[in-house]
């Protein structure tokens, strides 16, 4: 099955754990955008973040999913949990092919994410207060850049990438 999508979230909805299991399972390549953008600056999100601020990095962000979707073929690809902020990335996001919605509550996020020192913005006294503020931010984002949405909250990875392969093989093509 040759597949193109894109999977969208909050920080700690498994975005990249799934993604990789996805892209294992289908045979195609994986990118996880963070991590590619860590590699193109040469440094962590977190240090480029504090030192350049939050809307140069998006701006990064958003020229390298520009970049990425740009590659022929079939491709998973994890996005950052910020990437949908802006209309032009959720415009190309519908343009790569099938956008997942990976979705959990902010209280099930919180308890993946509460030793992670690696997200710049749940770094503040209060993780899952900041969760949930970016929740109700991101939420309508997600909801309206996706085909569907996936509920990640206790499920095994296994069981997450199963629902995706039904959900691509009834899904019509992207446009």
């Amino acid at each position: 099955m040759q597949i193109r999508c894109a999977l969208v979230g909050m920080p700690g909805a498994g975005k990249s754990t799934v993604g990789q299991r996805l892209a294992d399972r289908v045979g195609v390549p994986f990118i996880d955008l963070d991590q590619w953008l860590e590699q193109a600056i040469g440094s962590s999100i977190r240090s480029y973040f504090e030192a350049q601020g939050e809307e140069r990095f998006r701006d990064l962000e958003s020229q390298g999913l520009a970049e990425v979707a740009r590659q022929p073929g079939g491709l998973v690809l994890a996005t950052g949990g910020g990437a949908v902020l802006r209309a032009p990335n959720r415009a190309v996001l519908r343009q790569f092919g099938h956008v997942l919605y990976l979705w959990a509550m902010p209280e099930d996020l919180y308890q993946r994410v509460k030793h992670d020192q690696t997200r710049p913005l749940l770094q503040t006294d209060d993780p899952l207060r900041r969760l949930r503020q970016l929740y109700a931010e991101r939420d309508p984002l997600y909801r309206a850049t996706a085909r569907c949405v996936i509920q990640t909250g206790q499920a095994a990875v296994g069981t997450l990438v199963d629902c995706i392969m039904r959900q691509l093989e009834l899904a019509p093509p992207p446009p």
